[in-house]
């Protein structure tokens, strides 16, 4: 028997979703519903650490996804800090993805951009159930100007959001700058501002998002989300126990996100309860949970394997179909028993 193996590239993987960001939604959201719903296996990531590079990991993410899906996989993405002081971005990564059937892989794809993509797609679909589909910010917030914040910010302008102002903050104002003038739609806003000071940016957003490379909470404030903000919390451990504990908490999973010192985690184990956590995305979905907009609500995705599946199989179904994938057919070489 022949196995063959597609490869799909960078460029493949990009065209795909910027042209269906809404279709990649709906792949999300149903991964989501497929999880809750028991048709799923997501470990525990394993990562691989370094004794002379701290800041430095490579991650192992393996999952399985049924329900329609039918395949398992692992993405192995690295995170290297010092890679943006290069001038290229921090994280890199490959998308294996398996035939349930068999267990041979059958695909590799480029998976820096998937990770983002899924990412994006996570955040915008909780944007979009925990504002009640509103689509509107008066004003939205980016603390963290990176290549996780230019996704975010397409998947909601690109699927509706209607965005009267944006502010920016990043640790580098040139960061900010630069994502003003090539990620920003200038057009599509009444301002676009790079803003000084973090506080400002959060007392005056209605919409936050947090994407950062922040390693522990720097915002200790409750008084900065007194107007009850939405907060997509995306890098987890910018906020400060006490935050979350005054607030109403959403994640993508309970017990995956409670652990590695994520926010929600700390909050953990200075309450000594989960309590304070509302529920799961897909509950709000299903109608199982909902939330109060007169009250702060915070997303807190700790990011699951299922979802790389999710959209990884989806972009290698578009790329077959468009013929665009590379097809090995002589890889697996000695497959006779």
């Amino acid at each position: 028997m022949r196995f063959e193996l597609s490869i799909i590239n960078g460029k493949t993987v990009f065209d795909i979703v910027r042209d269906r960001r809404a279709e990649c939604i709906r792949i999300v959201r149903e991964a989501y519903l497929a999880h809750a719903d028991g048709h799923s296996v997501n470990p525990d990531s394993y990562f691989l650490r370094f004794r002379d590079k701290p800041d430095c990991r490579i991650i192992a993410l393996p999952a399985y996804l049924g329900d329609g899906f039918g395949v398992a996989g692992l993405k192995w993405i690295a995170s290297y800090p010092v890679n943006t002081q290069r001038g290229f971005p921090r994280a890199s990564a490959v998308l294996v993805l398996n035939d349930y059937d068999t267990g041979y892989p059958f695909a590799l794809l480029e998976s820096s951009i998937i990770s983002a993509a899924r990412t994006a797609a996570s955040a915008a679909l909780a944007a979009d159930w925990l504002s009640r589909r509103a689509r509107r910010a008066h004003s939205l917030g980016i603390v963290g100007t990176g290549f996780i914040a230019r996704y975010v910010y397409d998947f909601l302008v690109d699927t509706g959001w209607e965005i009267e102002e944006v502010r920016l903050y990043d640790q580098s104002p040139r960061e900010s700058e630069k994502f003003r003038s090539t990620a920003c739609r200038l057009d599509q806003h009444r301002a676009v501002t790079v803003v000084p000071d973090v506080a400002a940016l959060l007392r005056a957003c209605d919409l936050i998002v947090f994407t950062t490379v922040a390693s522990t909470p720097h915002i200790a404030d409750p008084a900065l989300f007194e107007h009850n903000p939405l907060v997509l919390h995306i890098s987890l451990r910018d906020l400060a126990p006490e935050i979350l504990l005054r607030s109403q908490n959403v994640v993508d999973d309970v017990e995956h996100v409670m652990k590695a010192n994520t926010s929600p985690h700390l909050a953990e184990q200075k309450s000594g309860s989960r309590s304070f956590v509302t529920g799961t995305l897909a509950d709000v979905i299903l109608g199982r949970r909902s939330v109060d907009r007169s009250r702060t609500t915070i997303f807190s995705p700790f990011g699951m394997g299922i979802l790389d599946l999710a959209v990884g199989k989806w972009v290698y179904d578009q790329a077959v179909a468009d013929g665009r994938d590379l097809r090995l057919s002589d890889f697996f070489y000695d497959t006779v028993r």
